[in-house]
């Protein structure tokens, strides 16, 4: 994923004097299968993703969703925009968010207008990929109230897991694919790792 492309509607910050993109801006783009997000005013363009990135994908989303369906304490989606501003408008791999903050979150659009319980990314190969979400999206994610990160690594099969310590999202551990992944978010929830990364 790299920057690309001079937004349509100049926006400049003064302290960086550079042209930002807004959530507008991303209407007047393409339909043309790539994915477009939006980090403190950059563009990030995306195209289709690895098949073992999406498998990823659906797997976490399958543990999460199955688990937050029996217990009803709220709502799991892949793939769904998170506006956090007009400079802040992303895409994370999987988002749970607990049914008090969905109600109030989401819009008409079907966008959650701010911070989800957790977010979760699939590393996508690359150097920029890898950077944007092991930096770009944390550093987004902890300063947006985001209470846990995950970083999962299908090439390595280990799940990084950042959580909400003193107002900041640090790592809180790294599990392998023997490992079993839980949360103090998601009551009783458990998911082997191994079944994930199969």
């Amino acid at each position: 994923m790299t920057p690309a492309i001079a937004p349509p509607n100049i926006s400049t910050d003064a302290t960086e004097d550079k042209l930002l993109w807004t959530s507008a801006d991303l209407e007047l783009l393409p339909d043309n299968g790539n994915r477009y997000e939006i980090i403190n005013g950059e563009l990030f363009v995306t195209r289709a993703p690895h098949w073992k990135h999406q498998t990823t994908c659906g797997r976490l989303f399958t543990a999460l969703d199955v688990w937050s369906i029996a217990t009803k304490l709220g709502e799991t989606a892949m793939g769904a925009g998170v506006i956090f501003g007009d400079k802040d408008d992303v895409i994370p791999d999987v988002v749970w968010v607990n049914k008090e903050k969905y109600e109030t979150l989401i819009d008409n659009s079907g966008h959650l207008l701010g911070a989800p319980d957790l977010a979760i990314e699939v590393l996508s190969a690359g150097t920029e990929n890898e950077r944007r979400d092991r930096e770009v999206k944390l550093k987004l994610y902890s300063s947006q109230g985001v209470l846990e990160y995950w970083i999962a690594d299908w090439r390595n099969k280990q799940v990084q897991v950042y959580r909400r310590e003193n107002g900041i999202l640090k790592l809180a551990m790294t599990l392998f694919v023997s490992d079993i992944l839980t949360s103090p978010l998601l009551p009783d929830f458990s998911c082997l790792l191994s079944q994930i990364f199969e």
